[in-house]
């Protein structure tokens, strides 16, 4: 397919594919001739996973970037993709008083400890919770901090679905395996957070209803 094909299938501009080519996040076309290259149904693919990592998961051009070469590293261990995939998703961290920051990070440690985590110390989700938290108390917000365990088992239960389709598709011989476990820990974490403004919504719903209007009947249809 021309350029313009791919741009109408994928939904991304001409000159935006082009700017994708140049930092190394899609692959070069097959030239055809002096001004004309063609793609191929993999180059589609590349460009829709390329945009899901930064418009859905919220990546940078260069993490995209360290996240794809990871990917694509023959032989790499899923847990080294896991990794590299979790760092890219660091963010900038909040200016907070040193004490405070010391605190989370004894509660946070603690809550590991207790739910027997086996964690390293050098993920950046570690310090994206550990700030996190500091953030909680510093806006007064100690009772939402004292429910790190019902927030915790939640994620436990949500990574540990996840890991079992993993270890589905390594049994089935998955050709793509880094690639899903890849976008499941970046496009599923925004599904994650997006579900649980769902749940939100309706836990509010269900325990403030709104005040019926005049003259509608009372109870809630089923």
């Amino acid at each position: 397919m021309r350029i313009a094909e791919l741009s109408r299938r994928s939904g991304v501009s001409a000159p935006t594919i082009k700017f994708y080519v140049r930092e190394g996040l899609l692959p070069a076309g097959e030239r055809t001739s002096h001004n004309q290259v063609r793609y191929s149904d993999t180059h589609l693919h590349r460009l829709r996973l390329v945009r899901a990592l930064i418009d859905v998961g919220g990546l940078s051009i260069a993490a995209t970037k360290a996240a794809l070469a990871e990917i694509e590293t023959p032989g790499r261990p899923l847990h080294g993709v896991l990794g590299v995939v979790h760092r890219s998703l660091a963010r900038e961290h909040p200016a907070l008083p040193e004490e405070q920051l010391a605190a989370a990070q004894r509660d946070i440690d603690q809550l590991a400890q207790r739910r027997g985590w086996r964690l390293t110390g050098e993920s950046p989700a570690l310090r994206n919770a550990v700030d996190a938290l500091a953030t909680m108390r510093q806006l007064g917000l100690d009772d939402l901090a004292g429910i790190l365990d019902e927030y915790a088992a939640a994620a436990e239960q949500i990574a540990a679905a996840e890991l079992d389709l993993t270890v589905q598709r390594a049994q089935q011989g998955d050709d793509v395996l880094a690639e899903k476990t890849a976008i499941g820990i970046v496009v599923g974490g925004a599904l994650v957070l997006s579900l649980l403004g769902l749940a939100q919504e309706d836990a509010s719903a269900r325990r403030f209803p709104p005040p019926a209007p005049p003259g509608a009947p009372s109870g809630t249809p089923r």
